[in-house]
């Protein structure tokens, strides 16, 4: 951990302001490590020798604050804290950017393992990967069991005209980053409008629902969901509908987009789905068109990356591969939305 300032992060006001804040909290002079970076807002580990914590902030130079809210993210984990929905507990939140550049939270550090590639789920070994990724449709359902207002969550988004705007707001995306020729890419689009299903009752909405974005223990148990900056209140079969394209296992040699879905032992999407259905209770016969949706956003994702790499402002490895990947998740949903 280094003992100096990590970009980001004075680490002096930062103790400071915890000393006035938090009294006792900490007992001893504070170190810090980045542990997550680039585009998504910034994690790191906060240390006195003694604790540790977990502080969030904004990426570095921001400029849209809307996507980027940590009252948002503090106020959701906070809501959540005494539900059977795993997350770390919060102990600070600073809407003040004076302390240490941007408003910034602190909360609990949660033991566990996020897997991100099907390598590390192999080493567990085929029956530990089944019981670990069947407990993602398991979490789900116990967030979409939440009620929103009873935990506090009132007005956290607009349910209503939910996939609509999302819809039409990944249709802006795309037009932001057309730069050439994306065949079937509007034929997607256009159908996934004329088919939109109506929305079942509103949910407490992860918005990236995933294997990375959770932590396991050693039992192969969640003990926290994390990135809560996509959460909202809105329809719960997208975040379902998201984690079964994620569980896709997409056969595209040297892809520079991990998946996990490769590991032996790991579920299919329809078993997925099927398990969601069953212990929610939830009619998820239109299905198809919300995984298909999870498509045609990805595909929109990684065309605005694409873009950013032929304007020469992306940095690293692999981004020159990602353009030939827009058009297999275009395929896969036009692919998927034909069985709906």
């Amino acid at each position: 951990m280094s003992e100096e300032n990590p970009p980001g992060v004075d680490l002096e006001r930062l103790a400071e302001h915890l000393d006035r804040e938090r009294p006792g909290l900490r007992n001893g002079p504070l170190r810090a490590e980045l542990i997550q970076g680039g585009r998504s807002n910034l994690t790191y580990r906060l240390t006195d020798g003694r604790s540790r914590w977990v502080l969030r902030r904004p990426p570095l130079g921001h400029v849209l604050a809307t996507a980027h809210d940590m009252a948002r993210e503090h106020r959701v984990l906070s809501a959540l804290r005494d539900t059977a929905v795993p997350v770390p507990g919060t102990l600070l939140l600073c809407e003040d950017a004076e302390v240490i550049g941007a408003p910034f939270y602190v909360m609990e550090e949660v033991e566990g393992v996020p897997y991100r590639s099907a390598e590390e789920l192999a080493a567990l070994g085929p029956e530990r990967t089944r019981a670990l990724v069947l407990a993602l449709p398991d979490t789900l359902v116990a967030l979409h069991a939440v009620d929103p207002e009873a935990v506090g969550l009132s007005g956290f988004g607009r349910p209503e005209g939910f996939l609509e705007r999302q819809l039409r707001r990944w249709g802006k995306q795309l037009e932001a980053s057309r730069s050439r020729e994306l065949p079937g890419i509007d034929e997607l689009h256009a159908a996934l409008g004329r088919r939109l299903p109506g929305s079942p009752e509103t949910a407490v909405v992860h918005g990236d629902f995933r294997l990375d974005n959770v932590l396991a223990d050693d039992g192969d148990r969640i003990t926290a969901v994390l990135d809560w900056e996509m959460s909202t209140l809105g329809d719960p079969l997208t975040d379902l509908g998201l984690l079964a394209m994620y569980s896709e296992h997409l056969d595209v040699p040297d892809a520079p987009v991990s998946t996990t879905a490769a590991a032996p032992g790991h579920p299919a999407p329809e078993e997925l789905i099927e398990r969601y259905a069953a212990v929610s209770g939830r009619d998820v016969t239109r299905i198809h068109w919300y995984t298909a949706f999870a498509w045609f956003k990805l595909a929109v994702i990684l065309e605005g990356i694409h873009y950013r790499y032929t304007l020469g402002q992306t940095v690293g490895s692999g981004f020159d591969r990602i353009g030939g990947l827009v058009p297999v998740f275009i395929d896969h949903g036009l692919a998927t939305l034909r069985k709906d």
